[in-house]
């Protein structure tokens, strides 16, 4: 059940009873944005966001009415030195997810097993050749949007996608997630696509649950537009939403 929503800057917020409701309610509005857009242009490219905070919003993208059949997939961030098949690759969560549930127009995957600059380079072209309609995304511990942690987040980034390290909070966060045994398991590296290559899609849906992202979604809502929040970067765009749980909103003071 939706039980708040406001503005802040051009930011429009949803606050949900549940985790579920927050994930059901966000693949209602997408689904009806997706409608739109193909009625107007034959073919729609979206962005995917590969994380445990997706699977309720994904399952129900995947079960709904879309004509799957024009739409163009992509993925926003893929880990450097994992094995092809390793189940914590996010290409291989998003076949899991969506991507083999759906009759996709295509699907276009970070390749994360050749020379990282290569494969930026041809993502990079990739994304020039069909232009971002949609981003479904969600953000980070460390208040991260993609793989673009503070402290490499730049929202004048002149890079389409690019080689990032990842920060101790981030990596720590996917043991939290239950997508590694130990930190030392989790991938020093990762190709990212960058805030601005995020930012000029047509419209953001970003869907955060769970307490462990109360934080980031305090500073993303009341803190700084800069980037020690990278997702802070929403409250510019001109249509962006952010739907939230019963948990991770428990610090807004709202």
């Amino acid at each position: 059940m939706l039980v708040k929503e406001f503005t802040k800057d051009k930011l429009r917020v949803e606050v949900y009873s549940s985790r579920q409701a927050m994930g059901e309610g966000a693949a209602r509005e997408a689904v009806a944005y997706l409608k739109e857009l193909l009625a107007e242009q034959e073919h729609v490219n979206i962005i995917f966001a590969a994380a445990p905070s997706q699977n309720e919003f994904l399952a129900a993208m995947a079960s709904s009415d879309v004509d799957w059949s024009r739409v163009n997939a992509f993925h926003m961030d893929e880990y450097i030195g994992l094995a092809e098949e390793a189940p914590q690759g996010f290409g291989n969560f998003l076949r899991r997810a969506i991507f083999d549930k759906v009759p996709l127009r295509s699907v276009h995957y970070l390749n994360g097993q050749i020379e990282p600059c290569k494969a930026c380079e041809e993502y990079t072209k990739l994304l020039e050749e069909n232009p971002v309609d949609v981003v479904f995304m969600g953000i980070g511990e460390n208040g991260h949007i993609a793989f673009n942690d503070p402290h490499v987040a730049d929202f004048e980034d002149k890079q389409v996608v690019k080689v990032v390290d990842l920060d101790e909070k981030c990596r720590q966060q996917q043991v939290n997630d239950g997508c590694f045994a130990t930190i030392e398991d989790v991938p020093t590296h990762a190709m990212t696509l960058t805030i601005p290559a995020l930012y000029r899609a047509k419209r953001l849906f970003c869907v955060v649950p769970a307490a462990t992202k109360a934080w980031a979604v305090n500073e993303t809502v009341s803190g700084e537009i800069s980037e020690h929040c990278p997702a802070s970067v929403m409250r510019r765009h001109d249509n962006a939403t952010l739907y939230i749980d019963n948990e991770s909103s428990k610090l807004l003071n709202y």
